[in-house]
């Protein structure tokens, strides 16, 4: 006998629920990324990074760049605006749209190498080189957490293309039927 689906420890489904089930793991699952993940990442890093460079507290672009790295290292459970948005904000409105997670993992890269290389600017006496690294963090993030357009997924792809192979996405699971016999 088939659990029904959702039921598994992680979903969101509960009966009598109108939040659909999750049709990928957010922690199990890092082939795929619900979409909505990245964009609320993306407005904390672009929220934090205005912070820094406006209050001058060029540590927070450093925590900013450790909690990258650390997400990347060990993955989404680690990366405390990915399980805010999987733990808070997923159960209440559903799973976004999935998307390959590789464009989104390779800008998180980008984006802690220019994060540490502004840290490392501050920290250095180098302010105006940290403040303008700091605002380009801010600027390319905030856009992407406001549009969906994110320039090191583009990045990503373009340099798949560059490279002779082009950027294929690899299989989305698809959502179950809602409807009911």
């Amino acid at each position: 006998m088939s659990a029904r689906p959702g039921s598994e420890p992680g979903s969101v489904f509960e009966p009598g629920s109108r939040v659909s089930p999750r049709t990928a793991h957010p922690y199990k699952d890092t082939q795929v990324i619900d979409s909505r993940a990245p964009r609320t990442n993306q407005a904390v890093v672009g929220l934090v990074s205005v912070l820094a460079v406006a209050t001058g507290w060029w540590w927070l672009l450093a925590l900013l760049a450790l909690q990258l790295a650390v997400g990347l290292t060990f993955g989404r459970r680690y990366c405390l605006p990915c399980v805010a948005y999987f733990e808070l904000i997923q159960p209440r409105f559903g799973e976004g749209p999935l998307e390959d997670s590789r464009p989104p993992r390779a800008a998180n890269i980008v984006g802690f190498v220019v994060l540490s290389a502004a840290s490392i600017s501050y920290a250095a006496g180098w302010h105006t080189a940290g403040v303008v690294l700091g605002l380009l963090v801010a600027a390319l993030a905030l856009l992407a957490a406001v549009t969906g357009f994110c320039t090191g997924c583009e990045a990503y792809k373009l340099g798949c293309l560059l490279r002779g192979r082009p950027f294929v996405s690899c299989p989305i699971p698809q959502r179950p039927s809602t409807t009911r016999a």
